[in-house]
C-alpha cells in the first residue's frame, strides 16, 4: 500500500516501507500539468509500476482545499 500526503509543495509517500518527498516541479515536469490539476491517481502512477485505482480521482487543489 502507498500513502500520499498532499501539501501546497509536493508529496509526502511512503511506499513499500520507505519515506520519501516528490516536489511540486518534480509532479509537474512528470504529468506536464499545473500541480492544482494533477490527480492523486496520476501521482500513484509515478510511483508504481500498477497501482490499484480504486474510486474516483481527486485534483490535488481539491485536496488541499
Amino acid at each position: 500500500m502507498t500513502a500520499l500526503s498532499f501539501d501546497e509543495d509536493g508529496v509526502d509517500v511512503v511506499y513499500q516501507g520507505t519515506d520519501f518527498r516528490l516536489e511540486k516541479a518534480l509532479i509537474e515536469d512528470a504529468i506536464q500539468k499545473e500541480y492544482p490539476d494533477v490527480t492523486d491517481h496520476e501521482v500513484l502512477q509515478i510511483i508504481e509500476d500498477d497501482p490499484s485505482l480504486s474510486g474516483e480521482p481527486r485534483r490535488v487543489g481539491d485536496i488541499l482545499k
